[in-house]
This record gives structure tokens, C-alpha cells and sequence, in this order.
């Protein structure tokens, strides 16, 4: 089993639940270096102070927000400390709510509690209510040196706490609203319809392992080429504007749908992949990165 983030307490009423927190998510992005594309060396940041140019150590540096055109409300490491949350351990439940009134725009980061020692008989107890009503637990708790709203529902036999962010965090949507006055002309009947279709047409459940992240294995494929020495040419960006005719163009998606019989990744190159050139490495290189086409 992985080791724990926090060793926690979920309290509702005077029920008490020790829990183990643990990431629910791994990282699956790819790490990258800046590096000087003349001689392939890495490129390194460091901090300067604009008044003196000179470089500062780190500890004489503070944190400051910008108050004014140029002037700063400076607050220091041990300020900061002193306004965070104290390191309270309870994940503290104020209300039940149901799962499906919290809006997933408010979702932040997902992990999972697993139930701390000799505390099964609660932690059943918990996901079992959870399950039954189809509620989530609301409520607070510390973590990271920060309070933090979270959701506690059941799935699959478990605990799942989602971390919530503010609802002042969120951008107003009334304001990307398509303008009514703005449109040429509102959607026909018929086009309404056809939409309807469609998405019937398109209609499958989800899941979640179907859903590969093709950036991610292309940029792969990218990187072995390059460590390859080999030349990589960059397929054509072809861009998708609004249809003319939006009556034929969700014909053509019901046709095109019936004909085929299955859903298919729209992808945005009129090339399917980056083709490679293989090219020999010059015995000079000493190991380097060297520039190819198309870096």
C-alpha cells in the first residue's frame, strides 16, 4: 500500500472516522529542460535583484503583492506562517448534500481515504450511508499549510475526498453566453432535431481507460525520434472553422456516423502522425543536442 499524505479524522455529528489520506491521481506529464539550442547546454534561472543586479541568496528574499506601481506590501516567511491554519487533523463534515448538486467545474484535486486503524466498522458505516442516499460529506480540513473545502462520497467500496474550489474562483459563464442578438439567425426546427440525433447516434457509455492521451505519445515518439538523431517533420495544422451550412453538415455526421458504426477521434492534423526521417549522427556531436529541422 502507498504511504499515507495525512493521517485524519472525518467527524459528522459525534461519529468519528480515522482515515488515511492518499493521491488519487498520478502525474503523466513529461519533464522538460530549457536548453541553449547554440551548444545544448541547460539553461539555468537565477534570482537578481533589479535595483542592485546583482544575484540575491534565498535567504533575503520575501514575499511581496503589488500595492501600487511599484510599491510592494512585503510579508516575510515567518508573517506568512503565522496567518496559516493551524494543523488540525479533523476533516470536520458540516452537511450532507447530493452528490449530484456539486458542479464538477468546482472539482480541484481527488484522493482517496483509506480507513485508518481499527476503524472499518466506521469507515463501512460511512460509505455505506454515503452509497445509499447518494450524498456527499461537505466540509473542511488543513492540508498543505491551507483550509480547504471538501467533498467525501463513496465509489467502489471506498472513501473518495475531492477538494472543492471557491465559487468566487469560478469565471462568471453569463458573460461567454452566446449573444442571442448577435446570431445571424437562431437554429431551425430541423437542425435541432438532427443535433438530437447526433448525439443519440454518438450515444456510449464512458469509459475511462478508451481515453489515451495522444499529445502525451506523440511528444513521446518526438523525443525518441530527436534522441535518434532522427529529422522530424512537423504534420499540418488544419483549422476548423463553423460550418456554411449547418443543416449539411449534421447530415453528413448522421450519414457518416451510419455508415461507420462506431465513434472516431476527431483529429485536428490532416497528417495522422509526425513522420521521421532517420539521419545519421555525426561522430562530432559529442553526445549533444543538435538542431534538426523542424525544432
Amino acid at each position: 500500500m502507498p504511504r499515507s499524505l495525512l493521517n485524519a479524522t472525518i467527524v459528522f455529528g459525534e461519529v468519528s472516522v480515522p482515515v488515511k489520506l492518499h493521491t488519487a491521481q498520478t502525474s503523466q506529464s513529461i519533464s522538460f529542460k530549457e536548453i541553449h539550442l547554440e551548444d545544448g547546454a541547460k539553461i539555468e534561472h537565477r534570482r537578481f535583484c533589479a535595483e542592485e543586479d546583482k544575484e540575491v541568496p534565498y535567504e533575503e528574499i520575501a514575499k511581496g503583492h503589488e500595492v501600487a506601481d511599484g510599491k510592494y506590501a512585503v510579508l516575510t516567511q515567518e508573517q506568512l506562517a503565522a496567518a496559516t491554519p493551524g494543523g488540525s487533523k479533523t476533516i470536520a463534515v458540516e452537511e450532507f448534500v447530493p452528490v449530484d448538486d456539486i458542479d464538477p467545474i468546482l472539482h480541484d484535486r481527488a484522493y482517496h481515504l483509506g480507513a485508518g486503524k481499527d476503524a472499518g466498522a466506521a469507515y463501512r458505516l460511512l460509505h455505506d450511508a454515503l452509497a445509499k442516499t447518494k450524498r456527499a460529506g461537505i466540509g473542511y480540513f488543513v492540508f498543505h499549510d491551507r483550509e480547504r473545502l471538501a467533498a467525501i462520497r463513496a465509489q467502489d467500496g471506498i472513501l473518495v475526498l475531492q477538494t472543492l474550489r471557491a465559487a468566487d474562483a469560478v469565471v462568471d459563464l453569463d458573460t461567454l453566453k452566446p449573444d442571442a442578438a448577435d446570431d445571424a439567425r437562431a437554429p431551425t426546427a430541423k437542425e435541432r432535431k438532427m443535433a438530437e440525433q447526433l448525439t443519440e447516434a454518438l450515444h456510449e457509455p464512458f469509459v475511462a481507460a478508451d481515453h489515451t492521451d495522444e499529445h502525451r505519445e506523440l511528444v513521446l515518439k518526438l523525443i525518441e525520434a530527436k534522441a535518434a538523431g532522427e529529422d522530424v517533420e512537423l504534420p499540418e495544422v488544419e483549422e476548423q472553422d463553423a460550418p456554411d451550412d449547418l443543416a449539411a453538415a449534421l447530415e453528413a455526421s448522421l450519414a457518416d456516423r451510419e455508415h461507420s458504426g462506431r465513434r472516431r477521434r476527431a483529429s485536428p492534423t490532416k497528417k495522422p502522425a509526425a513522420a521521421a526521417k532517420k539521419r545519421r549522427r555525426s561522430p562530432s556531436s559529442g553526445g549533444k543536442a543538435r538542431k534538426s529541422k523542424g525544432s
